[in-house]
């Protein structure tokens, strides 16, 4: 099925990359608004990141050198505010995005279980690497620290977990997705390798490498989805696991107070 804008014939069919909030017809760009979105991307996924990792890291900002000592670390999700605010900007001014449309989307009893078994696979190896060549690190976290681990387990979804997906999936697939077409496998290494590279915040090599890793799988199940909530669970279940037995070591670089 195709439908009429001005006078660009655009295709409806599903198979086109978007979010699940987008509004099905959407005006093809022209080649002016794709070599800006490439800029647009490439600024805040590609540079911003870079930003964070040198606030995180303690380097003194001039604007602020009076009321942050030398040396403190700015909270990850402190750093990442800024990004999120000009993508909700964005998202809020886009009359194409309808948020609740993004957040309509279900599930299903298939997606679960592929969720689950990955997870029992993946997971199950990742927790036996820890048990065998790091025992002393196994539950460490929970058994050191329970209430700083409690508070963690909670606020984790709600607070990193919700801000990543709508940034990294409901966002990028919106805004960007125009510039892949059809070509699903694209967008979801594009996405995948940026979800990685973002996380240089935390100067760990270990952590770029499994979040790139964690940001195909998720970004696969939000192109065959379109769903939210289900690269919301998804995951808020790896990270409690990574947490809990014991790679948080790599994912607590720069964070403050925990």
């Amino acid at each position: 099925m195709t439908a009429v804008v001005s006078d660009t014939v655009l295709p409806t069919s599903p198979k086109m990359m978007r979010a699940g909030g987008t509004v099905p017809l959407v005006r093809k760009p022209s080649l002016w608004l794709s070599g800006w979105l490439v800029i647009e991307m490439a600024l805040l996924f590609g540079a911003a990141p870079l930003v964070m990792s040198w606030l995180v890291h303690g380097e003194r900002i001039p604007l602020l050198a009076d009321y942050i000592p030398p040396g403190t670390k700015i909270p990850i999700f402190v750093a990442l505010l800024p990004v999120l605010v000009i993508a909700a900007f964005l998202l809020l001014i886009d009359r194409s995005f309808r948020l609740r449309d993004e957040l309509r989307r279900g599930l299903g009893w298939r997606n679960a279980l592929s969720i689950v078994l990955i997870f029992l696979i993946m997971g199950g190896a990742a927790t036996w690497w820890v048990k065998t060549y790091h025992p002393s690190w196994f539950l460490e976290f929970p058994t050191n620290r329970p209430e700083t681990y409690t508070r963690i387990m909670l606020a984790y979804p709600l607070f990193s977990v919700a801000a990543q997906e709508l940034l990294y999936r409901s966002f990028f697939f919106h805004r960007y997705g125009q510039l892949f077409g059809t070509h699903a496998w694209l967008i979801v290494i594009v996405n995948g390798l940026l979800f990685g590279y973002a996380h240089i915040v935390m100067n760990s090599m270990f952590a770029v490498v499994a979040t790139a890793m964690g940001g195909l799988i998720l970004a696969a199940r939000y192109a065959m989805t379109r769903s939210f909530w289900a690269v919301f669970i998804e995951h808020t279940i790896w990270g409690w696991l990574i947490f809990t037995v014991g790679l948080g070591r790599y994912f607590f670089t720069g964070v403050s107070n925990v």
